[in-house]
């Protein structure tokens, strides 16, 4: 450890306080902005916008999201359980990788346990259940499907769609959605947490304003299209919005309590790498899960609409995605 390096709990940069100030307004609004247009533009009618325009959003939020989960969290929480100020037993083990594998793991046993008792609710009521896994949202039926299974698929979904109650209906098709969002929320909120910790008291605060706004405007695009195709019933539907506000508010909150404790917290001492670590290292494998489950598995490899899709809607959803995932990766170089 060199001499100069700070790993005590004061140490926190107060220059350009008044850009500090305002910057928990101005990353608000863009926030807001990234993760509420989406939602407007999918479920209003005042915010006309194509199609194509709405979809571009959805697939760029998607490698946004895995550009995230790798270059943002999980480079992070090996660089801060790398921190000269930790103990050296902290380099005896990879501890990011692990904590990441961890997460993967844990949120995949919380889904299955949820989609088998999910399953056993609608077999207790009588109902049958797609093992794809329809009654979760996910269509995700596989290439082998031709015209005339789909055709008699429908016809059985009709049927069966008609003698469900709206409450069944309700709970089945709303359940896996909302956990699904809701780990995929967590996960980004947590990263948002700790970066308006970090831009508060940073010395490098110009050029980490400037990243984190566009970071914070992409990063929302990806939560907000997500949200946006969900399903749920209507007296579920303040949810959608829910998230998107949260999503918004969380960064500012960070920023503003970063603020408060400057005079404390140093995002380079000892104590803050090893939170920052566990918590970067632990969302990134939630992101991964999700990134690499729900959106590239479901929306493109078992989604029966992406299959029949013509070979340039893929190659521009695949091109969408890419873009996303590539600006995402391109701003890890400065945040």
């Amino acid at each position: 450890m060199s001499d100069d390096t700070n790993c005590g709990d004061g140490g926190g940069a107060d220059t350009f306080a008044g850009l500090r100030i305002g910057s928990v307004f101005i990353i608000l609004a863009t926030s807001m902005t990234g993760a509420l247009f989406p939602i407007l533009a999918k479920r209003t009618t005042w915010l006309t916008v194509p199609k194509s325009v709405f979809d571009f959003a959805k697939y760029f939020g998607s490698g946004v999201i895995i550009a995230t989960a790798f270059i943002h969290l999980l480079a992070s929480g090996v660089t801060e359980l790398n921190s000269p100020c930790l103990d050296p037993a902290w380099l005896i083990y990879p501890y990011p990788l692990a904590l990441s594998m961890l997460a993967i793991f844990a949120i995949f046993i919380v889904e299955l346990i949820a989609f088998r008792w999910g399953t056993a609710k609608l077999a207790a009521m009588g109902k049958s259940h797609d093992p794809h896994g329809h009654s979760f949202g996910h269509a995700a039926h596989g290439p082998e499907d031709n015209h005339d299974a789909i055709k008699e698929e429908k016809v059985s979904n009709d049927i069966e769609t008609a003698s469900v109650s709206d409450d069944d209906k309700d709970w089945s098709d709303a359940l896996g959605q909302m956990i699904g969002v809701a780990i995929l929320e967590f996960g980004v909120l947590l990263h948002s947490v700790l970066i308006g910790l970090t831009l508060a008291v940073d010395p490098d605060f110009k050029v980490l304003f400037v990243v984190i706004i566009f970071h914070q405007t992409f990063e929302g695009l990806g939560i907000g299209s997500r949200l946006a195709v969900l399903d749920l019933p209507k007296r579920y539907n303040w949810l959608i919005m829910f998230g998107g506000v949260l999503y918004g508010i969380t960064t500012p909150i960070g920023i503003a309590a970063g603020l408060g404790i400057k005079s404390t917290y140093n995002p380079n001492g000892t104590k803050a790498s090893i939170v920052s670590g566990v918590m970067d290292s632990l969302s990134s494998g939630i992101l991964i899960y999700t990134g690499l489950v729900e959106l590239l598995a479901h929306e493109f490899l078992f989604n029966k609409e992406m299959n029949r899709a013509s070979n340039g809607r893929l190659a521009y959803a695949l091109t969408c995605m890419i873009a996303g995932c590539g600006i995402m990766a391109l701003l890890g170089r400065w945040a």
